[in-house]
């Protein structure tokens, strides 16, 4: 009996252990899971270590020392950083679009020049009846001026056709040329820009030989690298300082990548009949971005305290894009496409300028603190700026490509 109650006694210690050791161990795992909901957790500004003080104004939901994969993992959460990431996201994957869109959709070229001799051999009458039956279901289209003078030439009557523009008369061609007037054969060349895929079919053969678009599509590639190194930069910063400090440099770089490249096509299509301004003004800004990038490698550039500083050296850069505006207004004051472009680039500058105030300023946030921690900070209104001010230089590039692509030299 005493044998017996003797392995029970240990029998009843072994379980008890075993229970404190599942108890343990139940305490531990609890234990971690807590930490790391307390380590993850986001933090105050005075929370902070000193190289992710930059804004006073934004008292709250800060990352401070995370762990690479919960910084990337963070894109998905609600922080202080949330918008500033999205905002220059959603504008890398807006560009990287346009950019293949553009890409895929080169102008086709074909002549007009003997167009109004193919025409007058058309049965006059019939042709006249049957693009009259066809305009009232067109839309309104902007101007196509080349095409309609040569058109006029043959069509004399074209101007009794009411409400007829000149990019009516593209669309007539897309829409509602005869059959019998699509086997053209010419080799000299014009641009018909935004013309459906069908006119293909109508006026052959279409021959792509459109202006060269590398400075357009430098223009694009340094966008998207501004976009996705400032998004990268939000992102991660919160990991290290070191890390920190080179994605710091990035989003600098990019900023100068993208003012830098915003000239070329400005410049380029400006002046690619006088080599000597188009080098000139290239060979400048290319100059001065880089100059500016080297400047954006010193730690001492990165400092809170030099806000202002870098504010003024990338306002500088793009401020200098106004002496080749105005040397272009001088030469061409009598082209709309000049004026159009023209307006474009002080909308864009417009953007870019009232970003910078926004950004140097800290305005909302420094007139009611903690009050756009989240959402409305000057920071994220100037990504938007920056954004915007990129797309309408997009549209301006536009503008570029189809007026050389009409005219060239």
């Amino acid at each position: 009996m005493g044998k017996n109650q003797r392995n029970c006694g240990l029998k009843s210690c072994c379980e008890s252990n075993e229970n404190e050791n599942i108890s343990s161990q139940s305490r531990e795992g609890k234990g971690k899971r807590l930490w790391k909901k307390v380590k993850y957790q986001l933090v105050e500004y005075h929370s902070l270590p000193g190289y992710l003080k930059d804004n006073e104004y934004i008292l709250g939901h800060y990352r401070s020392d995370w762990p690479l994969k919960q910084a990337l993992l963070s894109v998905f959460t609600i922080h202080n950083e949330t918008l500033n990431v999205w905002t220059h996201l959603v504008g890398f994957f807006l560009f990287l679009s346009l950019t293949i869109y553009t890409a895929m959709m080169v102008p086709k070229v074909v002549d007009l020049h003997n167009l109004p001799n193919v025409l007058k051999k058309a049965d006059f009458h019939q042709l006249q009846m049957e693009l009259t039956t066809c305009i009232q279901y067109l839309p309104h289209m902007s101007d196509f001026q080349r095409l309609r003078k040569g058109l006029k030439t043959s069509l004399h009557t074209m101007d009794l056709i009411p409400s007829l523009t000149d990019w009516h008369i593209v669309e007539l061609l897309s829409n509602c040329l005869p059959e019998r007037l699509s086997h053209i054969n010419h080799t000299d060349t014009c641009v018909l820009s935004s013309m459906k895929d069908d006119v293909a079919n109508i006026v052959a053969p279409l021959i792509s030989r459109p202006i060269t678009r590398w400075p357009f599509f430098a223009f694009m590639c340094g966008a998207m690298f501004c976009l996705l190194a400032s998004s990268a930069c939000h992102l991660l910063c919160c990991h290290s300082e070191r890390l920190s400090c080179i994605l710091l440099r990035f989003d600098y770089a990019g900023i100068s990548a993208l003012i830098t490249t915003s000239f070329y096509p400005l410049v380029y299509y400006s002046f690619m009949c006088y080599p000597l301004f188009c080098n000139l003004y290239i060979g400048f800004i290319t100059i001065l971005g880089i100059g500016t990038i080297l400047v954006s490698l010193l730690p001492v550039f990165q400092n809170p305290e030099y806000r202002s500083f870098r504010t003024m050296l990338f306002a500088g850069m793009s401020l200098s894009g106004v002496a080749p505006i105005l040397h272009k207004i001088i030469l061409f004051w009598n082209q709309p496409e000049a004026v159009h472009t023209t307006v474009c680039e002080a909308l864009m500058g417009t953007f870019y300028g009232i970003g910078a105030l926004v950004y140097a300023t800290r305005v909302p946030e420094r007139w009611m603190p903690g009050k756009f921690d989240i959402a409305g900070h000057s920071h994220q209104l100037f990504h938007i700026m920056v954004v915007a001010g990129a797309y309408t230089h997009y549209r301006a590039g536009l503008v570029y490509l189809r007026w050389r692509d009409l005219e060239g030299c």
